[in-house]
């Protein structure tokens, strides 16, 4: 590189990059290293090309500015010579005349421009020379400053095919030299980035793109009567030059087919590929031309990134219109006069290869993105890489990160997601339990109060209705009203008896228990209608666990009862059993009629039952709650009383610690 070497060419303006990766994809050297998802450029791997600046659509990569140092150069005593490059017909479509955009670039204060397409005339010459010549090697074109320095950094073997002939930029220059002076400063115009730092032979170097800046700063515009021509040397048929095989249509060849000598490609894939099977030796010919553009007309320093045919006619155009015109003696006299000149250019390898990581660490990172077989290898290319293996280099040597494979991330998010549930579900049924407890503690209170001041007088009314009832005969008319007395005393007790169970602060009484035996023996406490099944399914790894026995039976029991309770019709009651190696799990399911959505969350509500009258005490799910909280497990419930959605019935889940 010339004397822009220790600059950025492209620089990635970090607020702006959205990471779509569409840089890392487009760069045919990948020279984009991901950092925290920011697409930044690697200097020392960076070509010039400029693709990652024309497909960034919002603007995040940029290239190196040199209107500053051109704006002192024309501010000194110097004087400066523009040159510019034979695309600007291109560029310059909404500027009819092509003289008054000569004279535009004077009035920014040139002394001369010239036509860099003369020093394109001068190089066709020493090509054809060197294709029709005896020289057996075969050579690759070096006007494309992005093609030298790909071939110099990733393929250093084939510095000695690159064509030993100077760039249309550098030949110009030092024609520019012959004719105005040793003393002269000169200014390349282009579509090109790499031109900035292609030759020290050239003082400084701008773009299409920022010679419209300076126009626009210093508000110069076209005038009909205001023009002027190219200064001497006049260019020919090097006119052509930046369209695809350009340089070969202005010295009469063509890569036909038949012939094979010549073989021309353009843009970032196709010049990869020539350059790589002719490494293999696959293909053989005399001479390549490669760019690294789809033709210099598609430059990245062009205002207009599209319409690529269009551009083509526009050259097309011009040159028609240049050759109507031209002056053949006057070329030919030029074309003599510097034909002593030196039009060499010598190339050295700077080899800038990234050895491959080991296999192994490859297969690491591959098997972090969950891509375990080929089959999960899905090069789609999201990432920016070709194939999964080339990304997992990348990341192995530090220019890629994990998240940049789509398929990966979107796992990554979908199980984030599933967490995310899972939690929200945690979280859900902690309220609900806390809800639960602060219920339970303040009616356990309360229970405890009224049941202990309701025993006393609870006690005498059943010992004095029960004297009264032994005293009176049945025949008595009396003795029914001493009966249900008696009875609803009796049912009074009981529920007093409940609540003192439920408001009770006893400790939990473990021993060891055989859970296989205890489940089998706590369905034989309980009657089993006819018209209902019971299933009983147990899978213990281990049968042993730390139970309080007699608070358990009467979780089970309750719970069995219920079940057959809902299900007045049949059905089957199930019992399954398992564990793992710190819990038991008991699944309690029937196939009833289930209970109704807006209950759910009155369930271990003490006094809250859906019985009828005298069937229950609604006291029985609040002490099953209590119990399983004292064992430090957790109970849960899934019910249905939609047909439509499936069987009807409820499960209650019981997770207790073994020990």
């Amino acid at each position: 590189m010339g004397h822009a070497e220790r600059n950025k060419l492209v620089i990635t303006v970090k607020d702006k990059c959205r990471v779509c990766y569409t840089c890392v994809r487009e760069c045919p050297v990948k020279a984009i290293k991901i950092n925290n998802g920011q697409a930044e450029v690697i200097n020392e791997r960076c070509i010039g090309c400029g693709n990652c600046v024309k497909v960034c659509s919002q603007g995040a990569k940029v290239f190196l500015d040199s209107k500053n140092e051109v704006e002192q150069l024309l501010n000194s005593d110097e004087r400066v010579i523009a040159c510019i490059a034979p695309s600007f017909p291109a560029e310059f479509s909404d500027i009819k005349d092509y003289q008054c955009l000569v004279r535009m670039i004077k009035r920014l204060g040139f002394l001369k421009v010239v036509e860099v397409a003369f020093g394109a005339d001068l190089i066709a010459s020493e090509y054809r020379q060197m294709i029709d010549g005896d020289d057996p090697t075969p050579y690759i074109s070096s006007d494309c400053p992005s093609i030298v320095y790909y071939i110099e950094h990733y393929h250093p073997d084939l510095v000695k095919n690159l064509s030993p002939i100077a760039s249309p930029m550098v030949a110009i220059t030092r024609v520019i030299h012959e004719e105005y002076g040793k003393d002269v400063k000169v200014v390349f115009i282009g579509p090109c980035i790499a031109k900035k730092a292609e030759s020290n032979e050239v003082d400084e170097a701008i773009t299409f793109k920022e010679l419209r800046e300076l126009f626009l700063k210093y508000q110069i515009v076209p005038q009909k009567d205001d023009r002027c021509d190219f200064d001497p040397p006049k260019a020919a048929k090097g006119a052509v030059f930046p369209v695809s095989r350009g340089l070969i249509q202005s010295i009469d060849k063509s890569d036909d087919l038949v012939n094979g000598k010549i073989i021309t490609a353009s843009g970032k894939d196709n010049f990869k590929e020539i350059i790589k099977e002719f490494e293999s030796g696959e293909i053989d010919c005399k001479y390549m031309e490669l760019l690294c553009c789809k033709g210099c007309i598609m430059g990245p320093g062009m205002t207009n990134k599209d319409q690529r045919y269009f551009k083509r006619s526009q050259i097309s155009n011009y040159v028609k219109q240049k050759l109507e015109q031209f002056d053949q003696e006057e070329w030919e006299a030029y074309i003599k006069k510097y034909s002593h000149l030196d039009l060499s250019q010598s190339f050295s390898s700077n080899d800038r290869r990234v050895e491959k990581p080991e296999q192994s660490s490859i297969e690491k990172v591959l098997l972090s993105m969950g891509k375990r077989k080929p089959s999960d290898y899905l090069n789609c290319g999201t990432c920016g890489y070709d194939t999964c293996e080339e990304h997992a280099i990348a990341i192995v040597q530090g220019y890629a990160e994990t998240e940049m494979c789509l398929p990966y991330s979107i796992e990554k998010l979908h199980k984030s997601i599933e967490d995310l549930n899972i939690s929200n579900e945690h979280l859900d049924n902690a309220r609900i339990a806390l809800k639960h407890s602060e219920k339970l503690a303040h009616m356990g209170q309360l229970s405890a109060g009224i049941a202990h001041e309701l025993n006393n007088p609870l006690g005498v009314i059943t010992m004095y209705s029960n004297i009264l009832k032994e005293e009176t005969t049945p025949d008595n008319p009396m003795f029914k009203d001493l009966e249900l007395i008696v009875d609803q005393t009796e049912r009074c007790k009981k529920i007093v008896g409940g609540l003192l169970n439920f408001a009770r602060k006893n400790q939990v009484k473990k021993v060891e228990t055989n859970l296989e035996k205890f489940v089998i023996h706590s369905t034989e406490s309980i009657i089993l209608p006819s018209n209902i099944k019971l299933k009983v399914n147990t899978n213990l790894t281990d049968s042993l666990v730390m139970i309080d026995q007699d608070q358990m039976m009467q979780v089970l029991t309750n719970l069995e009862k219920n079940a057959i309770e809902a299900m007045p019709n049949g059905g089957i009651l199930s019992i399954d059993v398992t564990d793992t190696e710190s819990d038991f799990k008991i699944k309690i399911s029937d196939t009833g009629v289930g209970i109704p959505q807006e209950n759910m969350d009155k369930l271990y509500t003490p006094f809250f039952t859906t019985k009828a009258l005298g069937k229950g005490t609604g006291l029985g799910l609040p002490l099953v709650y209590g119990i399983i909280k004292m064992h430090r497990g957790q109970i849960n419930v899934i019910s249905n009383t939609d047909e439509s959605k499936g069987q009807t019935g409820t499960t209650f889940i019981i997770d207790v610690p073994k020990f």
